[in-house]
């Protein structure tokens, strides 16, 4: 028994050595090659090598990246495919899906009407709806504020209801009937599309147009994104990026029936526009839409974030994460994940530097995170909240390799038993009892987890984690048949092998 110990423990540190090992070398495929405040030039050299590394890397087929250096667009730069099939090739001009990116241009939207005199912050929104009732159980007091800080209690909406451009597609206040529900009092935060396509309808409520007719007038047009509609329109088909969902399969461009939450059609240079002009002292086109006072309002913290977008912001503003660094300055972003595109800008706005990141693909959070990660270096700010998702890779990757190898360990140890005839086939044995029901209780867990995960149509772990999720389920799956093992063939005494 001795023997089989010092043999047991000289297999776990070796396999514990081999594990250190291969987490330095994944940690040094992290690491920036480039020293803080280089020159632009050096810093988009060292993208030109890592952008197409990193696509290969997590088999991401196009991408359009934009840096912002003391307020102006310094660089922007098209990689990839924006169809695969067809091998049309990325342009700078290409247009993609901004997804949820869009609520930070919609806030603007609601904002300026504020500037106008026609909304109140505070106001219950209930006030500025006349051809449309909340459904029955939803506050009558909620704010405009509210609904913009994600803090009305409203739900994420239904995920996946996408229509073709050319058909028929359900009215907005179809949409809002059906989704608009209370499912938590209003305060804290709960990210929400229903929300920004509630403030949809009240903007063609006090505007009396449709909603992407104003967003076109008086943010999109004043603002140079002449790339950029809430409509789909037939000129976006030449230049649509086609989407490609987490296994790769093409994803044709598709609409939404609420268009605040999700629903803008952009391009890299109109995002890194819009991010500019958020930055109004270093805004050069003198396009100033919005008031300095109401910018800082936008930029204000009105809740916090705990959960799971509280890894990556500390709070959320007008349309907008925020984060406040450990040197003092703050971070202002917005992502946007959907079928098949993701998109993502980070900004600095009172030192002028900022990051635009489109992809087709639905396979891009650690993407993002390696840019936003080296950004950060470059611009020689502290680590944001964003890199923790690159943190979270390496992480994953630990938890799979040391769930390889305890299992490797353990199924040794248990052939090593049957051959010396002290495990048998007994599994109601009164031996270990305790442990044993432990054991089959874990794997029965994580059986039914995998079980569960494999019947869900999407898994949010599969966009953070696009490598590495098959490869964490499958270590799961051999751990938890190995834990089985252990419960059902126990390792008999000396006492019981001698009444067997």
């Amino acid at each position: 028994m001795g023997t089989l110990n010092k043999v047991t423990c000289k297999k776990l540190i070796k396999g514990i050595v081999l594990l250190i090992l291969i987490l330095l070398c994944l940690s040094d495929c992290t690491k920036s090659d480039f020293d803080k405040q280089e020159q632009v030039s050096e810093f988009t050299s060292f993208l030109d090598n890592r952008i197409p590394d990193l696509m290969k890397r997590y088999d991401i087929p196009g991408a359009n990246v934009a840096l912002i250096h003391d307020g102006e667009i310094v660089w922007l730069r098209a990689y990839g495919y924006a169809d695969v099939g067809r091998k049309q090739t990325m342009t700078k001009g290409t247009t993609y899906r901004a997804e949820s990116l869009s609520k930070s241009v919609t806030a603007w939207g609601v904002v300026k009407l504020v500037e106008q005199g026609k909304l109140d912050f505070d106001a219950p929104v209930k006030q500025y709806i006349k051809s449309w009732e909340l459904p029955a159980g939803v506050e009558e007091t909620i704010t405009v504020r509210q609904l913009l800080s994600n803090s009305a209690g409203m739900p994420l909406g239904t995920i996946g209801e996408e229509y073709s451009p050319k058909g028929q597609i359900p009215s907005l206040q179809e949409y809002l009937s059906k989704e608009a529900k209370q499912i938590q009092k209003p305060g804290s935060f709960l990210y929400s599309n229903v929300g920004y396509n509630l403030l949809e309808l009240m903007i063609e409520e006090v505007t009396g147009q449709k909603f992407a007719e104003y967003m076109d007038e008086e943010i999109l047009g004043p603002l140079g994104m002449q790339n950029s509609s809430f409509v789909w329109k037939e000129e976006n088909e030449d230049n649509m990026a086609t989407g490609y969902d987490i296994k790769g399969h093409p994803v044709p461009a598709y609409v939404y029936p609420g268009k605040a939450s999700g629903g803008l059609f952009t391009t890299a240079d109109d995002v890194a526009r819009f991010v500019i002009a958020g930055m109004p002292q270093f805004d050069k086109t003198n396009q100033k839409l919005l008031k300095v006072s109401n910018m800082q309002e936008i930029y204000s913290p009105y809740v916090e974030i705990p959960g799971l977008y509280g890894i990556v912001a500390d709070s959320y503003g007008m349309g907008h994460f925020l984060e406040t660094l450990e040197n003092g300055d703050k971070a202002v972003f917005h992502g946007g994940q959907g079928h098949g595109w993701m998109t993502h800008f980070h900004c600095l706005p009172d030192k002028g530097d900022g990051i635009v990141i489109l992809t087709n693909s639905q396979r891009s959070w650690p993407f993002i995170s390696y840019l936003i990660s080296d950004w950060s270096k470059w611009i020689g700010i502290p680590a944001l909240g964003m890199n923790r998702i690159a943190q979270g890779v390496l992480l994953v990757w630990s938890v799979i390799l040391l769930l390889f190898i305890a299992s490797l360990l353990l199924l040794w140890r248990i052939g090593t038993n049957f051959m010396s005839g002290n495990r048998k086939w007994v599994p109601f044995t009164k031996e270990n009892r305790l442990l044993r029901f432990l054991l089959g209780f874990v794997a029965l867990a994580i059986l039914t987890i995998l079980v569960w995960c494999v019947n869900q149509d999407y898994l949010f772990i599969t966009s953070v984690f696009p490598t590495a999720y098959q490869w964490l389920g499958l270590s799961a799956l051999v751990f938890a048949v190995t834990c089985m093992l252990l419960a059902v063939f126990p390792r008999l005494s000396m006492k019981v092998m001698k009444i067997k």
